[in-house]
Formats: C-alpha cells, structure tokens, sequence
C-alpha cells in the first residue's frame, strides 16, 4: 500500500471519528506526537498502535520531539526531564569523553522510553551553531558554537538513539543558528557571506550527512537564495543540502504551519514539494490545515520513496543495557558539569 508523502500530527489525545477517515483515505507516511497528545504511557501506547491500524502499516514511523531541557513532548510525572544541549555541551569542555558519553547515555535513556511506546523515530540531534546575538529559539538547545564539537556530540546522541532502536532526524539543516528570529513566528533571514557559512554552520551538519533523515531550517540565507527559506529553495536544497553538506537521505520540511512561510497551507506545501523536500511534515492537528496538505502531497514514490524505505530500513534492533545504571551514571555525569538538566 503506498503513503503519501506527509506526516501529520491530530488534535488530542485519541482519533476523532473525521480524522479517522482522513487517515484512511489520504494514507500520511508518518505521524508526530506532542504534549496535546500525551497524559500517560498506557494512553501513548495505544494511539501510536492506533494510528498505524488506520492506515494498514504496521511500520509506519511516529516521530516526537524528545530532546531535553525545554524541549520534550513526554515529562514528569511519567517520564523524567533530560538534559539540554548545553550540559553536554559544557561536560565535553570538561572532557571530550565526559561530554560525548553522557550524550550517548541520554539518549539512550530517551530511546528506551520511546520504544517502550512503540515510537520510532526522534527529531534529534541538533547541528545548529548559535552565535551571540541570535535568537534563543535554539540557544541552550545547542551542543556549543564550535562546528567540531557540535557534530561530535551529535553523533554520540545518534549513537545512543540507535542503540535503542531509534532513528534520528539532524535538524535543522542547513543551521539554524544565526537565525535573529524564531521561525514559529516569523521567517529570520541570515545575511552571512556564503563562505563563512561554510566554514561554520554547514561544517557541523557535513560530518553527519550519512544520517537516514534531516529537517530543514525555515531560514533565509540571503547569499545563496534572498527570496525563499531553505525549506522551499531549489537552490539550497540542491547546491547545499544535496551538495555541498551532501546528505543525501530522506528531507523533510519543518513544520509547514510555522508563520515564517507565507501564503496558504496548499500554498506552501506545493513549494515544499517542488523545492526537493521529500515529505511536508504538518504539525498543529487542525483537520483542514490537514486536509490542504494531503491534497497538494503526491505519493511516495521514485527518489523520495527509495529514501523512505533506506530510512526505515536502517533502524537497527535495540542492544540490551542496565537502564537504572544508565541513569545513574548519567545523573552522576552532569553533577560534574555543575548544571542542571
């Protein structure tokens, strides 16, 4: 059976009788879950097994967004809090090895209590570089400001998140760093020479170009394209993304509701698709934002296709590990750090 080429969020914590059939009949790859949609891990359980039954795949991938500190859709009291980027970030200043094994560990531990909800794949890790004077919508999110180090610690939180049989998303690619405005709310544009961005913001993601899939940043960068954001430029898609980073597995936009693309809901899911990404991801579970975005997605198919099932294909079984050790060590880790999580 094939899938069109969206995930979809819904509005609550179970299927309405109308979104039901929506997802019968338009078939999304894939779904992503937020705090609306979550009270407790029986419940999460059941919708993830829910959403999968209406549209006959058994397989068919169910994303969060589980990073720690202020982004995390599963918390207390069922699930604990997880450190944010900049512990590990601080840990590894530390100590390289301190700072990569509690990423690792963190997300292995993140892992662990998304597969104990049958929840496939999670939007992390982040590659974005922050630099003074940007935006907080990033900020402490971040694993530091040196390209190095942030693709190191984002590969040790790739290694943990597979592990345990989870597959990551990079975000938000090309970078999201230098962005001076939140892309929720409006569209940032970067004016930094294309060679600098080289150097810094795309040297972070190049080293993680072999990951199974990445999110776009709704950023301009006014050098390479000073009229669409990355997420709807050809340009950038091909010359950076595709070229000059060279990832080359399955792109999905970030969510295409966000205030900083212009014009209709169609509208901007057909700019999506003619600008090379592989799947819209729609994200506020409003049925007919949702039903814009089914009708202007294709199906899956030819190169997009192919990279949807080498993505899914990569998922590797979850190796066995001591979760209360884990945890202790970690918790051991950030004392170190002298931080919070």
């Amino acid at each position: 059976m094939t899938s069109r080429a969206f995930i979809t969020g819904i509005s609550g914590l179970g299927l309405t009788d109308e979104e039901r059939e929506f997802l019968r009949e338009t078939r999304p790859w894939g779904f992503i879950l937020f705090k609306r949609n979550v009270d407790n891990p029986a419940q999460v359980a059941g919708l993830v097994c829910e959403l999968r039954k209406e549209v006959g795949q058994p397989d068919a991938p169910v994303l969060i967004d589980q990073e720690g500190g202020r982004v995390q859709r599963l918390g207390p009291p069922h699930w604990p809090v997880y450190p944010r980027g900049a512990v590990f970030s601080a840990l590894y200043d530390i100590d390289s090895q301190l700072g990569l094994t509690a990423a690792r560990l963190s997300a292995r531990l993140i892992a662990a209590d998304l597969a104990d909800l049958g929840i496939t794949v999670d939007c992390l890790p982040l590659a974005d570089v922050p630099i003074a004077g940007a935006d907080a919508v990033i900020g402490d999110r971040a694993y530091g400001t040196d390209p190095a180090k942030v693709a190191a610690i984002a590969r040790a939180v790739t290694e943990g998140l597979e592990q345990g049989s989870v597959l990551p998303v990079l975000k938000h690619i090309p970078g999201h760093g230098r962005a001076t405005a939140d892309s929720h709310f409006r569209l940032p544009t970067v004016d930094t020479a294309r060679q600098e961005l080289e150097r810094s913001d795309f040297a972070a993601f190049q080293p993680l170009a072999d990951l199974p899939m990445a999110m776009t940043a709704h950023v301009v960068f006014s050098d390479l394209d000073p009229a669409q954001p990355a997420t709807t430029s050809a340009t950038i898609i091909d010359q950076v993304i595709r070229g000059r980073i060279g990832f080359q597995g399955l792109l999905m936009s970030d969510d295409v509701s966000m205030n900083a693309l212009e014009g209709t809901i169609a509208d901007r899911t057909r700019a999506i698709v003619a600008a090379g990404c592989d799947v819209v991801l729609h994200c506020n579970g409003k049925l007919d934002e949702m039903r814009q975005v089914a009708a202007e997605t294709p199906e899956l198919a030819g190169q997009a296709l192919q990279r949807a099932e080498a993505a899914l294909a990569s998922r590797k079984p979850p190796q066995m590990f001591d979760r209360a050790a884990a945890r202790a060590e970690l918790e051991a880790l950030i004392g170190r750090a002298g931080m919070s999580a």
